[in-house]
């Protein structure tokens, strides 16, 4: 996460799932991970 915010500091919800989708699981949803992404690059 930290990778994908210095890259872009204020991405979209889609640039987010994109910057993360190679180093989750496909399993279960990351809601909240993808929130809290949106939360930090929100505080910057």
């Amino acid at each position: 996460a930290k990778a994908l915010l210095d890259e872009n500091p204020k991405p979209s919800e889609e640039e987010i799932r994109h910057g993360i989708a190679g180093n989750l699981c496909r399993c279960t949803g990351y809601l909240q991970i993808i929130q809290a992404i949106k939360a930090a690059s929100e505080q910057k």
